[in-house]
């Protein structure tokens, strides 16, 4: 996927509003990942004006997923800009086809209808993903409903093995 850069990537799931940016933030602080949400690329891509932007645009505004192929190019790029090679992507894959996508090669401003367009969306396609990956032994599960910091204590125990050395 991006050459030669061997990379470690981490998706980051999570329903509308369960903390994936808080902690996200905690985890680039703690353990030295650089945080990719498939939203801002897809937000900036939108302010670009870019034919693609508006496409995107259209699509979030209907409830709909933005063609993987597009976020994908999105996320590539941003990590081959970036030096670091450990990535949280917070936001994708949000169905199976994008966990595929992935494998093998956002949000307008909030309303109460576009946050239950948003989690509907979330319910029938991401959850799939999240079965996939929990099959495979690969799916940490946090309660995120308790105060934030012990939603990230939780989080530690599991990127403690990605701890940066300090010398």
């Amino acid at each position: 996927m991006l050459g030669d850069k061997k990379v470690t990537v981490v998706f980051v799931l999570g329903g509308p509003g369960s903390g994936k940016g808080t902690q996200c933030s905690n985890i680039v602080e703690h353990f030295g990942f650089t945080h990719l949400s498939a939203g801002d690329l897809l937000r900036a891509e939108i302010k670009s004006g870019s034919e693609n932007g508006t496409m995107i645009e259209n699509m979030i505004k209907e409830g709909k997923i933005v063609p993987s192929e597009v976020t994908i190019k999105l996320l590539q790029q941003a990590m081959i800009k970036n030096e670091n090679d450990k990535f949280l992507i917070d936001g994708f894959p949000r169905n199976e086809e994008n966990r595929a996508a992935f494998e093998n090669v956002g949000r307008v401003d909030d309303n109460i209808e576009t946050i239950r367009k948003r989690f509907k969306v979330f319910v029938e396609s991401s959850l799939p993903v999240i079965e996939y990956y929990d099959a495979k032994d690969k799916v940490k599960k946090i309660d995120a409903a308790k105060p934030i910091p012990e939603v990230f204590e939780d989080v530690k125990a599991i990127f403690a093995p990605y701890a940066k050395v300090i010398v």
